[in-house]
């Protein structure tokens, strides 16, 4: 196996047999390829070797970074050309081309950016080794296709090299799709007009965010940093896999179906981890915008400007064929127009810098160091995430978005403000020392749940009044309180207790909500029919630890008590400027607290049989189908999963709800690759993916981690081909 892992030399006097095997069938390339790719894709494929683990997951090996590229993103292709391909309609604004009409509106939501002329543009202007990468990236996939004639694409039949600019950074659910797609079509669609309504947002959503811990040499027991890397997407979202090249490349982690890179992971020097951020990246402007001869033109200062007028047409697909509409969109210097406001329109300005946003997601996959990770964020293209650090000589960090335009901080920037004012134009972006940056701190030891920033290393942390207001407008979570609890104090992490902590049971947003709730039962008169109703109930949760479990009755109270409380006062909760949990605690009324747990035990009673359900009946991990809306069935196969959802404070996260049809709730957004990582002379991690890495439901590795993802027994991460030798199920040359 070793052999196959250094690349052929011009003197070996024998050919291992499988380069001969792997020669003969790239011979067998689709003939419908012009002679030039099929030709490229033979020299890509004859420098890669894609080695499957008994996980299924890839190590792809490359003679260059480009050959790895070109091996990474055929191995993702294997595993799920579906998701590859529906990413990019989706990125493209070519959804609709799939899916039908409905899909029209995030479509144009996504081409009021994307234009495949300004980013073929962009692709010529790029650095050469840049490009270089972007044209593996089209050949691994065409290369792909060619040899898998049974794979039918929806839409993109060939894939070109400037296409990876239209989806550069990895996250889930990035700044454009912010946008409310309601309220653009009540603009753009004159047939509806104003009569379309936005969706009203759930006053209780689940967090969208991660947890990212790092800890410093001297808290740990062995003197080594320590990184814990727990993303919370949808589920299936990333791929697993290790990338490695002779020209430095060797990065392990989860790549976003579709892109050439690993978003979050580690390198054998330092590892990283995202956060989703409250920071002001995007803001709204109210447009003045006058009519005159048949032009529109927008107030600015004492100027009227001119917008900019562009038609986009959209291709969706139909029962008779494929159709098109075409919509006349504006924007001003701030951006473009997404929705009116009264008499005013509202235009929105958001980072658009697809080349840098690239260059930054693949480049900090090769630092070596802190000075080299800095270097590569100062391209200033992370407009989202906070990020978690670790390395080998001892260095934690965090970091926060480093897309933070300077902006006069007298106005107002979570409301729109008045375009007409030259005051609210953007300035030069904030420089990495003054935006929050922590390096090192006292604590040892920083985190980030998707709060605020301000607490991000206990006694440690930065001070809020030493930034703009913009810079965070998060809060305190739950999440960040059981971290804290996790990390203060304690200076005998290991990998294994990191692992551990990533999934402790305890859930501090009950601490406060559940006494009142027992204080509200209390208090009844011993006549009133609540007291008997609700008695052994309350017996139940007066004992209770705050900690999930399969086991735990009283965690499927607690839940669903939680929600539906949560959801009942969410308005008024905010109206007051108040966590939801604190308001439960002292301003909910006694008698909504106590009715709102009889219908929840009502409820649980009329789906289960009776209101002493433990958890991991009700609460259930199921995959059935590569569907990427995922259907669920309670009368097939499924497995308990104890942890909850991330806004009770459980760091392990599982976002579960009701499905038509079913009784049992299934997650479907939470944990979804979960790694520790120790650095020292040498890298050790654990990792784990949710289901498995394949998207093949005949695949043995479509849900071979199930039961682990279940309950956190993360696996070791074959990070060295000293580990990988005795564990390799297959090994070959793309095209093979």
């Amino acid at each position: 196996m070793s052999n196959l892992l250094r690349r052929p030399t011009r003197s070996s006097l024998f050919f291992p047999l499988i380069l001969f095997v792997a020669f003969a069938l790239l011979s067998g390339t689709s003939a419908a390829a012009p002679a030039g790719d099929r030709d490229r894709w033979e020299r890509h494929a004859a420098n890669v070797i894609i080695t499957r683990d008994d996980w299924g997951i890839a190590h792809v090996k490359g003679t260059t970074d480009a050959d790895a590229v070109f091996g990474a993103i055929y191995a993702q292709a294997e595993d799920d050309f579906n998701r590859i391909e529906t990413n990019y309609l989706n990125a493209m604004g070519r959804l609709a081309e799939a899916e039908g009409e409905a899909a029209i509106w995030s479509d144009l939501r996504m081409k009021i950016f994307i234009d495949p002329v300004e980013l073929k543009g962009q692709f010529e202007r790029s650095p050469e080794w840049l490009k270089k990468l972007m044209a593996a990236w089209a050949d691994g996939l065409n290369f792909y296709l060619a040899k898998n004639p049974g794979v039918k694409p929806r839409v993109i039949t060939r894939f070109e090299p400037w296409m990876p600019l239209a989806f550069s950074e990895g996250s889930i659910g990035g700044d454009i799709e912010s946008i409310d797609l309601q309220r653009l079509r009540a603009f753009y669609d004159t047939s509806v007009g104003a009569s379309v309504a936005s969706l009203e947002p759930d006053p209780f959503p689940e967090p969208l965010g991660s947890n990212g811990i790092a800890i410093a040499p001297k808290n740990t027991k062995d003197g080594k940093a320590l990184l814990l890397i727990n993303p919370h997407t949808s589920f299936f979202f990333r791929s697993e896999l290790q990338m490695t090249s002779d020209e430095g490349l060797n990065a392990y982690g989860a790549s976003t179906w579709g892109q050439f890179f690993i978003y979050q992971g580690f390198n054998e020097r330092l590892g990283w981890m995202h956060t989703s951020s409250d920071v002001d990246a995007i803001d709204e402007y109210l447009e003045t915008v006058i009519k005159r001869d048949g032009r529109h033109y927008y107030k600015h200062g004492t100027a009227e400007k001119p917008l900019v007028v562009k038609a986009i047409t959209i291709r969706y697909k139909t029962k008779e064929g494929m159709a098109d509409r075409t919509f006349t969109t504006y924007r001003t210097h701030h951006g473009p127009v997404i929705r009116s406001e009264g008499n005013k329109w509202v235009t929105v300005a958001l980072m658009h810098k697809p080349v840098e946003a690239l260059m930054q997601s693949y480049g900090r996959t090769k630092a070596k160091s802190l000075a080299e990770f800095k270097k590569i964020m100062e391209l200033h293209a992370n407009s989202s995430n906070a990020t978690l650090y670790a390395d080998a000589d001892g260095n934690i960090a965090y970091f926060h978005p480093n897309f933070i335009p300077r902006r006069n901080d007298k106005f107002d920037w979570t409301k729109p403000v008045d375009g007409s004012d030259p005051e609210t134009d953007w300035g030069k972006l904030l420089t990495m020392e003054e935006s929050p940056t922590l390096v090192n701190p006292a604590s040892g030891w920083v985190y980030n749940t998707n709060n605020w920033p301000w607490t991000a290393a206990g006694a440690s942390s930065l001070k809020q009044a030493d930034f703009p207001r913009y810079v965070d407008s998060g809060t305190e979570n739950a999440r960040g309180i059981h971290a804290i609890r996790l990390l203060a104090d304690r200076s005998d992490f290991t990998l294994e207790s990191l692992n551990a902590a990533a999934y402790s049971t305890q859930m501090p947003w009950f601490e406060k909500p559940i006494p009142a709730l027992v204080k509200a039962w209390d208090a009844l008169p011993a006549g009133d029919p609540l007291k008997a109703r609700l008695d052994a109930q309350i017996k139940l949760l007066r004992k209770w630890d705050f900690r999930w479990s399969t086991g735990s009755v009283e965690t499927s109270l607690a839940v669903f008590w939680g929600e539906a409380m949560g959801r009942a006062v969410a308005a008024e909760a905010r109206r007051e400027a108040m966590p939801i949990d604190a308001f439960i605690a002292t301003k909910a009324p006694p008698k909504q607290m106590l009715e709102t747990l009889v219908s929840v035990s009502d409820k649980i009673s009329a789906d289960f049989g009776k209101w002493q359900t433990p958890w991991g009946e009700i609460n259930r991990f199921q995959r059935l189908t590569n569907d990427i809306v995922h259907p669920f069935d309670d009368a097939k196969p499924s497995i308990p999963v104890g942890f909850v959802s991330g806004n009770f404070g459980s760091l392990a996260s599982d976002a579960a709800r009701r499905n038509s049809g079913t009784k049992r709730i299934y997650g479907t957004y939470g944990n979804s690759f979960v790694a520790v990582v120790e650095f020292g002379k040498t890298v050790r991690a654990k990792a784990i993916t949710a289901g498995g890495e394949s998207g093949d439901p005949r695949s043995k590795h479509f849900n071979d981690q199930a039961e682990r993802y279940s309950t956190g027994s993360l696996r070791e991460v074959y990070f060295y081909p000293s580990q990988l030798k005795d564990k390799v199920t297959r090994q070959y040359r793309p095209g093979e």
